[in-house]
């Protein structure tokens, strides 16, 4: 694992070459590189003439050439039944998101005119989960901002600067959170691909993103609803609202495309909903012993991905999740240990910077860091009922109102100060990486009550500056020498690979 840094070429931190792990896991780690190729070669296959427009006419598309160097970045230092797990994970990612961008280019009425398939697509906010959409198995559904710019931000740290100046230059303030100013952004440049019959917005997660809902309902012109989320979530007096939302938003769906909501269908996919949480909770429990398996990125993005797009209705990540676990429980059995340096268990709480994703990574391999466990993994992990209708929307309503973003930093004190202890409790954890997003006016106030009780427990508490999609604001370099000084000075430790502790990769993807 030492002296990975060397394998970074200067300025861009990209790989001068891939990295050796002994021949059985390097074999398999250029297998899986290959798979992530071929994924990506099938989606220009499938409509080469769309695609190649595509690559023309949107600027985020060319990020997407980079997902090979996306993927290698969070297998740094990965053996054996670790370096497995994040490829499956990875690709299935992969998997699914090369058949997001192929539907969008397909369907897109800028790139073929009048096409029947537009008509059969509902957009939703990226941030609704897929699950209401199994009630609809004719209909189509693309979450309208995660392709264009939330994952694509995770894969290349340059492209949201441009969608930023845009809607900067419109008039809207520099301060508001980037997430939601760069998806105004894009809809301002015109660059969102042009389909769907009607469109769902909602009030997550934030003001800023309530406000970029007017550009692009503007942008898109198409019938919506919004579908209101209440905030404070855990009282048992709003949730009557919340159901009567859901009704809402399933009745205007059937309103718009003449669809009928399929019962049978959308019990079914929750039956499979349910099993991907049990795999996932194994995992939770696993990383709750001293031999925890899924550590740093790896962890939190695939269940990000998953929770909010797999709708219960793609068997394919419950396939994923089979053989993940099982990896994941023969690895546990021999106590194989996560990483070859382990001092630290760590868990990371507020919400990680988009443009630094494999931070958690380089904790690990610099520091001995281990993530067991951050906010955006511990989304919700409520069950469906699976026969009655009016419990199974209960559900629904329920597992919307703790989506990514959102469940620990609205609702109230305690879900995002109480729940970060009962946490570290739960995972016999000796340190917090504390991401202070810098535009989030969320959580500026507790910055100091987080910092006394840490101090109370004994807990090193590690604060991290990020501006979550603009990494001209705070680079990947600035949030890792708020980690390096910290264990410097204050633990006074030295790195388990000092080559990874100061590099430049500002030009990098």
């Amino acid at each position: 694992m030492a002296d990975l840094g060397k394998l970074y070429t200067k300025h861009t931190a990209l790989l001068k070459h891939r990295e050796w792990r002994g021949f059985k896991d390097t074999m398999y780690d250029y297998y899986r590189w290959l798979i992530t190729w071929k994924d990506m070669i099938v989606m220009v296959l499938k409509a080469p003439v769309t695609t190649v427009k595509g690559l023309f006419k949107y600027r985020w598309f060319a990020s997407y050439l980079s997902t090979p160097a996306f993927v290698d970045r969070h297998l740094m230092g990965l053996r054996g039944p670790q370096l497995r797990m994040a490829h499956l994970h990875f690709n299935m990612i992969v998997k699914h998101a090369t058949g997001l961008i192929n539907l969008s280019f397909v369907a897109d009425e800028k790139l073929r005119p009048n096409n029947k398939l537009s008509k059969k697509i509902v957009l939703v906010d990226e941030l609704i989960p897929m699950e209401v959409m199994a009630g609809f198995p004719n209909l189509k559904c693309i979450p309208t901002q995660t392709m264009p710019i939330f994952l694509c931000s995770m894969v290349d740290q340059q492209i949201t600067p441009p969608y930023l100046e845009s809607v900067e230059a419109y008039g809207v303030p520099a301060d508001v959170c980037p997430l939601p100013s760069a998806e105004a952004g894009v809809a301002i440049d015109d660059d969102y691909p042009k389909l769907g019959c009607c469109m769902i917005n909602c009030n997550m997660p934030c003001d800023g993103s309530i406000m970029t809902t007017s550009f692009q309902d503007r942008r898109f012109g198409l019938p919506s609803f919004c579908y209101n989320v209440p905030l404070r979530y855990t009282e048992e007096g709003v949730q009557e609202y919340a159901v009567e939302e859901v009704k809402g938003m399933i009745k205007f769906i059937e309103e718009q495309t003449g669809e009928t909501f399929d019962w049978d269908a959308f019990f079914s996919a929750m039956k499979t909903y349910n099993r991907q949480l049990d795999y996932e909770l194994e995992k939770w429990d696993i990383n709750k012993t001293p031999y925890p398996q899924l550590t740093g990125a790896n962890f939190w993005l695939y269940r990000l991905y998953y929770f909010h797009l797999s709708g219960g209705y793609d068997k394919r990540f419950l396939k994923v999740d089979e053989k993940v676990n099982k990896i994941m429980m023969k690895a546990y059995e021999k106590k194989t240990p996560v990483s070859k340096v382990m001092r630290h268990r760590a868990v990371v709480w507020s919400c990680p910077a988009n443009y630094y994703t494999n931070f958690a990574n380089w904790l690990e391999n610099t520091w001995g860091i281990n993530v067991v466990m951050d906010m955006e993994t511990m989304i919700s992990y409520l069950k469906f009922d699976t026969e009655d209708k009016d419990r199974a929307l209960s559900d629904l309503a329920k597992t919307y109102q703790r989506v990514t973003m959102r469940k620990h930093t609205k609702g109230g004190y305690r879900n995002v100060v109480d729940e970060l202890w009962r946490i570290v409790e739960e995972y016999n954890a000796d340190t917090v990486i504390m991401y202070d997003q810098i535009s989030c006016k969320g959580m500026d106030g507790l910055n100091g009550i987080f910092d006394d009780q840490a101090r109370e427990r004994n807990v090193n508490f590690i604060w991290v500056k990020q501006d979550l999609m603009d990494p001209r604001t705070i680079s990947r370099r600035d949030m890792r020498e708020q980690v390096n000084k910290y264990m410097q000075t204050v633990l006074q430790e030295e790195p388990v690979d000092a080559s990874l502790l100061d590099f430049e990769d500002d030009l990098a993807w």
